[in-house]
């Protein structure tokens, strides 16, 4: 079926044709995420196989027996998961699951598109090649990641079965809950990898702002995606989607249908069940709240899991700056220090890191300005957060004094002059991108500085 319009006709008429590098940006970033889901995949299968080798040694040790029949077919079952992992036999059996599986399912219904389109792929020879891989790369991620689904099924069944089979052998604990560990990081990490995958680059919003744009491509979608082919709205529209649609309750169908039942229990009934659905409800507000990525009860944790680790170590560095101003006085002017740093997020709340500060001198007053260098600092910080918005800050400096090059000038003057800082900071929202802060920090170390600096450091900055 011609899928072009005189929608799309009067687009191309306007010169609006797919960008250039939307099938390599679907390429290279479906390739990508293929790369991390097979290597996270690996990974876990390793780690679950060492972890089950060490329980089965410790349990040889108690029931010989017990020992083999737990363990002997799951480290084959393992090694059979990690050899079709590797396969490059593309076997796709269904529907993926999550917020992946239908980004997946709509980035597949705008390539079958695109496959039958006259016009928009421009006038490059080589448009349909890249089509063409793009598909194919597209269909062998799909494989991928229902592999690493059923890793994933299986690492939480194991995790259940072993649980309940071993918790009765005493110091089995620890190694238990570290198969538990890698079982939920494993799931969360698959997520974080959604995330960055569903990010569109620019290429590919511009393609999907004109494909929107087109009639035939809203009907193609609207026929071919899986919540189409899961009700059979595959053939026709208009009136066929409601015949084929025939059959299925309303919401009004099911209220009255819930209605009839408690009905016979008196006119509190419906009262009561209401009370309990609010009840269930706010229970299972008050899980999401605490854990917002779990989508399965099954993956409940039976420990802290830190949010943090599951990021790549690009995504949990935090840069910054910030400038605080210091009074002149018989040896300094007025100073102001620029400083830039970068931070590690080691948790959610807290974040370590070091940075480094350029001392200007500024003259000492408005009447006497004057620019020159007084000097140049590194710095290590760390912060946590106390409460709401409110962090304690702390952090050891040195700073270098280049202006003492004369021994006469200050006896006992210090070329390097050391800061233990210790404070509270206060932090804000600028925009979406953008985070600022104010510090205020104690200086433990003043009285020992030659010559001597303010005790107290009042910072402005910004957090990207």
């Amino acid at each position: 079926m011609p899928v072009a319009t005189a929608a799309q006709d009067s687009l191309l008429q306007k010169s609006q044709e797919l960008p250039g590098k939307y099938f390599q940006q679907i390429t290279e970033k479906s390739r990508k995420y293929e790369r991390l889901v097979e290597k996270r995949t690996e990974k876990a299968l390793e780690r679950m196989m060492r972890q089950e080798q060490k329980l089965q040694a410790k349990l040889m040790k108690v029931d010989s027996l017990a020992a083999k029949n737990i363990f002997t077919n799951s480290l084959d079952s393992m090694r059979g998961l990690q050899s079709r992992l590797k396969s490059k036999t593309q076997v796709i059996t269904g529907a993926l699951n999550g917020q992946a599986g239908s980004y997946l399912d709509s980035l597949s219904g705008t390539l079958g598109f695109l496959k039958d389109a006259k016009g928009l792929l421009g006038k490059a020879g080589d448009a349909k090649a890249k089509l063409g891989k793009s598909m194919d790369q597209v269909a062998a991620l799909k494989s991928k990641l229902q592999q690493a689904e059923q890793v994933r099924n299986y690492i939480r069944e194991r995790r259940n079965l072993l649980k309940s089979e071993l918790g009765k052998y005493t110091g089995m604990t620890k190694d238990l809950q570290k198969i538990n560990k890698e079982a939920y990081y494993y799931a969360q990490q698959l997520k974080e990898y959604q995330t960055v995958f569903k990010d569109r680059k620019k290429a590919e919003a511009k393609a999907m702002e004109l494909l929107q744009k087109l009639p035939a491509y809203k009907d193609f979608m609207a026929r071919n995606t899986q919540i189409a082919r899961l009700f059979n709205l595959t053939a026709g529209g208009g009136a066929n989607v409601e015949q084929q649609l025939e059959g299925l309750q309303t919401r009004a169908q099911v209220e009255q249908l819930i209605q009839e039942r408690v009905g016979g229990g008196g006119p509190n009934a419906s009262q009561a069940i209401r009370q309990q659905m609010e009840a269930a409800r706010s229970q299972m507000d008050e899980l999401k709240k605490n854990f917002p990525d779990l989508d399965n009860a099954a993956e409940m944790p039976d420990f802290k899991p830190n949010e943090m680790k599951t990021k790549s170590f690009l995504s949990r560095l935090e840069f910054g700056s910030n400038v605080q101003f210091q009074r002149s006085n018989q040896f300094f002017p007025t100073t102001g220090d620029f400083a830039g740093q970068v931070g590690y997020k080691f948790s959610k709340n807290g974040i370590a890191g070091l940075g480094a500060s350029y001392k200007l001198g500024m003259g000492t007053g408005f009447n006497n300005i004057r620019f020159s260098h007084q000097g140049m600092g590194i710095r290590s910080f760390a912060d946590y957060k106390l409460k709401g918005t409110f962090f304690v800050n702390g952090g050891f400096e040195f700073n270098y004094n280049p202006n003492f090059n004369n021994p006469n000038q200050y006896t006992n003057a210090q070329y390097w002059t050391r800061s233990a800082l210790l404070g509270i900071a206060k932090k804000y929202k600028i925009n979406n991108k953008l985070k600022g802060n104010m510090t205020l920090l104690y200086d433990f170390l003043h009285n020992s500085q030659v010559p001597r600096t303010d005790p107290v450091k009042f910072r402005v900055g910004y957090n990207l």
